[in-house]
């Protein structure tokens, strides 16, 4: 083992401070030994650089092998949540689809309804019942509703006639194009044979 200081110097020194020969030798050998074993003491809490590779590979290899456990775990995880977002979808289609077919079951109820009780109030009217006074629609109330109707068809039948035109338009300019389109392409052939 290698000493860090000169021990016949200091020995030599001590001599010249007044220790006797044998004196300073013992007090230098007392030196060696408490650093010789305070540095057994560090040696012993500390590794050599080969010791100090050999655990950093050891410690990166678990880190692998943890990386690689995390990998197949999020995997797993991510397909088992996939699986579980599929069955959600699937079961919810089915309870929409389930869902509308009860909203078409009850509107085609309620619609069956209304046609009855219509059908019972006209054959109630036809045969010559008549609904009681206070439920009974007043003269202004029923030309009111009829004007509204006859505003209605009006307005939709100038909408038709408006409709109408501009179609017949559209295909008098779309004919009338169509017509010199092809005169050009006869006078283009007429040229040629020219």
């Amino acid at each position: 083992r290698r000493l860090f200081f000169d021990t016949h110097a200091l020995v030599r020194l001590l001599e010249e401070n007044g220790f006797t020969t044998q004196q300073s030798e013992v007090v230098v050998s007392a030196l060696v030994k408490i650093m010789n074993t305070n540095l057994d003491m560090i040696y012993k809490d500390m590794v050599t650089k080969v010791q100090q590779e050999i655990a950093l590979q050891q410690v990166m290899s678990h880190i692998g092998g943890v990386k690689k456990d995390m990998i197949i775990l999020e995997k797993s995880e991510f397909s088992a949540l996939r699986s579980e977002n599929e069955k959600i979808k699937l079961e919810l289609q089915q309870i929409k689809k389930q869902l509308m077919d009860e909203i078409t079951k009850v509107q085609a109820d309620n619609k069956l309804n209304l046609n009855l009780e219509k059908t019972r109030v006209k054959e109630l009217v036809s045969f010559g019942y008549f609904l009681p006074e206070t439920s009974k629609p007043s003269h202004a109330q029923q030309d009111r509703a009829l004007t509204q109707t006859d505003r209605k068809i009006d307005t939709e039948v100038a909408d038709l006639k408006t409709m109408l035109e501009t179609h017949k338009l559209d295909n008098i300019k779309y004919l009338a194009g169509s017509i010199f389109t092809c005169l050009t392409v006869a006078l283009g052939f007429y040229r040629l044979w020219r």
